[in-house]
């Protein structure tokens, strides 16, 4: 919501002062702070229903609805990079007079401002293990890359003098090349969610280093995990001795789930599944 805050109070000021300097790198930035406002609301919302609790109709919960905010929020980033794109285009091949000076001030300001949102936010998502977080975060550091990019184009122009006027258009044609690759980075690791792709490897050999410490547990056999909003889920197969009750059996497959839980809060549940290892006499 701070994101929300701020992006609005700059797309403002780089919309006004690219209407009034004469300036579109600084109205296409606005423009793409302005998209960053929806996406930011789109991902607050998609985070608010993954917290939601299981229902009937949804007994494992609501959290694929944050990498499904993160895939619509990186399609909106893409087509707006090629809609940006079009219209720089135009005004290349269009006349026009260089960019006010003062330009260049709005836009140190806003590289600035956008970094430091970006390295507050990037820091949250990792405390969350939150991948729409992290697109939210690197929304605002690509806006601060296109200011930057924005800032080079109309300092050339106001440097370069007569026939350099297009030079803002150039970098604005730039920015939104940034944009697009940006939506397309962010758009892989939602899809990847969304398809229950496997987490990083070092998170499956954490649990199963932690279930084989288990008084009882022989071996551990298959060991799938899954990402679910920000939670993960653990199904595995657990060998105990084959001659033990079913009741023995029973309380280590509980030991097994206490244990990784309590090793890594962020798994909500572990499905053991119990396997004799051995012969029965």
């Amino acid at each position: 919501m701070l994101g929300v805050v701020v992006n609005t109070v700059l797309a403002l000021a780089k919309i006004l002062a690219g209407i009034f300097g004469n300036c579109y790198a600084l109205i296409a930035d606005g423009i793409e702070s302005a998209l960053d406002i929806f996406s930011s609301l789109i991902l607050w919302f998609g985070l608010k229903v993954a917290a939601a609790p299981p229902d009937d109709e949804h007994p494992y919960g609501h959290g694929k609805a944050e990498p499904v905010a993160a895939v619509v929020v990186s399609l909106a980033v893409i087509g707006a990079a090629i809609g940006l794109a079009i219209q720089s285009i135009r005004e290349i091949l269009t006349p026009h007079h260089a960019p006010a000076p003062f330009t260049l001030l709005v836009l140190v300001l806003v590289v600035l401002v956008k970094e430091t949102l970006f390295r507050r936010v990037v820091h949250a998502g990792d405390l969350l293990g939150s991948g729409a977080v992290k697109t939210d975060a690197w929304h605002h550091r690509a806006d601060a890359i296109t200011s930057a990019a924005a800032f080079v184009g109309i300092a050339i122009a106001l440097l370069g003098g007569p026939g350099w006027e297009p030079a803002d258009d150039w970098a604005a044609l730039l920015a939104c090349g940034l944009i697009g690759f940006n939506g397309l980075s962010l758009l892989r690791p939602a899809l990847h969610e969304v398809m229950d792709t496997a987490p990083p490897k070092e998170l499956e050999e954490s649990v199963r280093s932690v279930a084989a410490e288990v008084p009882g547990v022989k071996e551990v056999e298959k060991c799938r995990v899954r990402k679910m909003g920000l939670d993960f889920y653990v199904d595995m197969h657990v060998g105990v001795e084959a001659q033990i009750t079913v009741h023995a059996g029973h309380q280590i497959a509980h030991a097994v789930k206490d244990a990784i839980r309590e090793a890594n809060p962020a798994v909500a549940d572990v499905l053991v599944h119990i396997e004799p290892v051995g012969h029965i006499d």
